[in-house]
């Protein structure tokens, strides 16, 4: 399937390792040009020599705003413009509600729900000169799903999911087509701090078995390969009447209609 990615303008954030960086080379390999974010600028100058295809690499904080402009207008320079924005910086901050302080909530609105608003209204004028505009926002099936020992997550998530449905309606005008891919247990970098916090006396394999027994369906974690194929299907031309749409890549994990 031809995906009509050719030449599209791409930006993907927290694209150093992991979802970021399966999508990146996803997107490379379907001829579209890539600018990729990450704080740490060593793992982001390896990763753009993964992807190749003169991936442009910048290092930025999406948690601080004049980061983000300066990623966003350097990257449209380099490509070219923006007609692609992939919103995939986050964090895992697992903790029921007495564990979290205010300094871990205002932490995770930041990188969750605020690293969205900034990257969004970064990119706007360069998307809105886009023929092809799309954005999509990585969230999580525990916006839509509620768990206790992922508080924060949970009601952050909620709010980028409505997030990502009003940035659909307002801007749906423009051309701009705007979804989210809510992912479940998928296998990141970020487990590894999860399994750290949470079972430190158990194995990672036996952590992730234990979790994917008595939650998902498929009886596994997802693999990013999983997650980057719907990205760049949301991505590309197939895609043009989708917007505001939540698509799961969970292994049926979520107990909702």
């Amino acid at each position: 399937m031809d995906l009509g990615l050719t030449g599209r303008r791409a930006i993907v954030t927290g694209g150093s390792k992991g979802i970021g960086l399966a999508v990146a080379k996803e997107l490379a390999s379907e001829g579209a040009r890539v600018a990729i974010c990450s704080r740490n600028g060593s793992e982001l100058a390896s990763a753009a020599e993964a992807i190749g295809n003169d991936t442009f690499h910048h290092v930025a904080d999406v948690t601080r705003a004049g980061d983000v402009q300066a990623f966003v207008d350097a990257a449209a320079e380099a490509l070219g413009g923006v007609d692609i924005l992939v919103n995939n910086a986050g964090g895992a901050h697992p903790g029921n509600f007495e564990a979290l302080t205010d300094d871990d909530w205002h932490g995770d609105l930041d990188v969750k729900l605020f690293s969205q608003i900034r990257c969004f209204r970064a990119a706007l004028d360069h998307l809105k000169r886009s023929g092809s505009a799309r954005v999509v926002n990585i969230n999580a099936v525990y916006g839509k799903y509620p768990d206790p020992a992922f508080f924060a997550t949970t009601v952050i998530r909620a709010a980028c999911l409505n997030l990502n449905k009003v940035l659909a309606q307002e801007f749906a005008g423009e051309g701009i087509l705007v979804n989210s891919v809510n992912i479940g247990f998928v296998d990141t970098p970020q487990w590894d701090n999860i399994h750290s916090k949470r079972a430190p006396d158990i194995s990672k394999e036996t952590f992730f078995a234990r979790l994917a027994d008595t939650e998902v369906p498929l009886r596994r974690f997802g693999t990013v390969d999983e997650v980057s194929g719907l990205v760049c299907f949301l991505a590309g031309s197939r895609a043009s009447y989708i917007t505001g749409a939540v698509i799961d890549v969970a292994g049926g994990m979520g107990k909702y209609v």
